[in-house]
């Protein structure tokens, strides 16, 4: 019970809740235009309890374990369901419905897919069935494109997975200064090959520095964690050996745990392929957060290390139920970790909501950035919570709309609506039970609004250009006209092991779901 207005307590309590308030206030407004370096580590397919410190087993996570331990972990962050559409939502703070992100980019090789959208599978002038492009909009406006105008030297080193084909959509062509790792969804981690859909068949090679075809040897997420570690180390004035004064933005997205999985002499003599390829994710992590730290980066860096989506099964992300490509918890609810010793305390954790469109916002808030665009954005500033511990800005999360792949799914507040399913997250976080029939009236007001929501999704933008030719030899237009012998030499050579044909009626990929639903091959696909 408060004390009353006329007693010494009141103005006591006042007092100290306005000092508090002011503090707090002091505090979002120190970091505000700091411009810190930025590393932002992705994982990938990875699910909520693999990791120690959400349940998991602590020998596979101990430098994602001790990373945590440094830092904030938030409880309630969340992404979309697939990796496309969580990687198109983070570069341009937009939910990823308003960039047709929720279909991905192999999706429009798919026949399956296609249907759905009324479209068939094209073929070229010569006849070959291929691809119709899909990308993240050159209209669009990224996150790098914007910390690269406030001054910040801007990479991605890792999967791009916005675009495989025209030089306008790669990352060099979206404000990325440079660029290393593949394009598409997924990778060989062993041969930087890539199932091509149009329909999916044979290889494609996928693995590029700054957007050209590059031969190396060795494991992708050791590869991704190496470039970075370089460019930290890098990092420097060539003539005096101090750290550059201009910040850095490192976008590191692994390919890592996603399939195929594939053997780890190092590990997977002791683990299983998925666990020995979380092993190789831990290590990698450890050696960024390391070099960080080891170049005197540490007190001005904030690096943040989370997930693209849930894991393939259920099992990988209780107490939460669904997985990935589901709107369920267990699809969209992911681990998310902030270090920044200098001002975030260690060890702690901030319940508040937050989607990963927010980044886009903190990003540019904390480097002094424009927030003007032409581009309607959900990203909130999340600078005050995150730092200062202020209430969270964040009441509502939408996931998905009618139109894409997956049901429609909205929360708000403490209620989600899951297709017709209706849940109280806070009371009910498991999703085990559906209180859609006692409370028809937040039903209707949910649906109301994520219906309002999917008006406002852009008319599909040109299906007209075509990848061409059907089976290219390397990813990337301009690296597929001049594709020296050594890309085809490796593409033939994986390709002589791949089935000349596909079974009539079956396709190595997700076939197109019904009602919400999706059959994966088991692949990680």
């Amino acid at each position: 019970m408060l004390p009353k207005p006329s007693s010494p307590q009141f103005k006591t309590t006042v007092l100290f809740a306005v000092s508090l308030l002011i503090f707090n206030s002091s505090q979002a407004a120190g970091v505000v235009g700091s411009r810190p370096n930025i590393v932002f580590i992705l994982a990938d397919d990875m699910g909520w309890n693999e990791a120690g410190f959400n349940g998991g087993d602590s020998e596979h996570t101990p430098h994602i374990d001790r990373f945590r331990n440094e830092g904030v972990s938030l409880t309630q962050f969340y992404s979309h369901a697939v990796c496309a559409s969580t990687r198109a939502a983070f570069l341009t703070g937009r939910y990823a419905f308003r960039t047709w992100s929720d279909w991905r980019s192999e999706d429009f090789g798919k026949p399956s897919y296609l249907k759905k959208l009324g479209l068939t599978l094209p073929t070229n002038e010569q006849g070959e069935e291929t691809r119709r492009i899909h990308a993240l909009d050159t209209n669009e406006r990224t996150v790098a494109e914007a910390l690269k105008s406030a001054g910040y030297l801007t990479a991605l080193i890792g999967k791009w997975h916005c675009g495989e084909w025209l030089p306008e959509h790669l990352p060099m062509g979206q404000g990325f200064t440079h660029q290393y790792g593949h394009y598409g969804w997924g990778v060989d981690y062993n041969n930087y090959t890539i199932p091509h859909n149009a329909p999916a068949r044979y290889a494609v090679y996928d693995w590029h520095r700054d957007q050209e075809p590059l031969y190396e040897q060795g494991y992708t997420t050791d590869l991704i964690a190496n470039e970075t570690v370089r460019l930290i180390a890098q990092h420097k004035d060539k003539s005096s050996g101090k750290r550059q004064s201009q910040p850095f933005f490192f976008y590191v997205p692994f390919n890592a745990i996603h399939g195929p999985l594939e053997e780890i002499p190092r590990y997977t003599d002791k683990y299983e392929k998925r666990y020995a390829a979380l092993k190789c994710l831990d290590d990698a992590v450890g050696r960024i957060v390391g070099a960080v730290d080891q170049y005197g980066y540490k007190n001005n860096t904030l690096v943040i290390f989370t997930n693209d989506n849930g894991g393939l099964r259920d099992e990988m992300n209780a107490p939460y139920r669904g997985h990935k490509n589901t709107n369920y918890e267990g699809g969209v609810r992911v681990p998310c970790i902030f270090r920044w010793p200098s001002k975030i305390e260690p060890g702690t954790s901030n319940e508040a909501m937050m989607h990963i469109v927010d980044l886009y916002s903190t990003f540019i808030t904390l480097a002094g950035g424009s927030h003007k665009q032409k581009q309607t954005v959900d990203s909130i500033d999340m600078t005050g919570t995150i730092f200062a511990g202020e209430p969270a800005p964040r009441e509502e999360v939408i996931y998905e709309v009618s139109g894409s792949v997956r049901f429609p799914a909205i929360r708000l507040g403490d209620y989600k609506l899951v297709g017709k399913e209706l849940y109280n997250i806070v009371v009910d976080p498991g999703e085990t039970e559906d209180i859609a029939n006692e409370y028809p009236g937040i039903v209707e007001r949910l649906a109301k609004r994520v219906a309002e929501a999917g008006t406002q999704r852009s008319p599909l933008p040109d299906m007209s250009q075509l990848m061409s030719p059907a089976l290219p030899w390397v990813y990337g237009q301009k690296e597929n006209a001049t594709a020296p012998n050594w890309v085809k030499e490796v593409v033939r050579k994986v390709r002589a092991t791949q089935p000349k044909d596909w079974a009539p009626g079956t396709t190595p990929w997700p076939q197109a779901p019904v009602d919400g639903k999706i059959t994966y091959t088991g692949d990680g696909r």
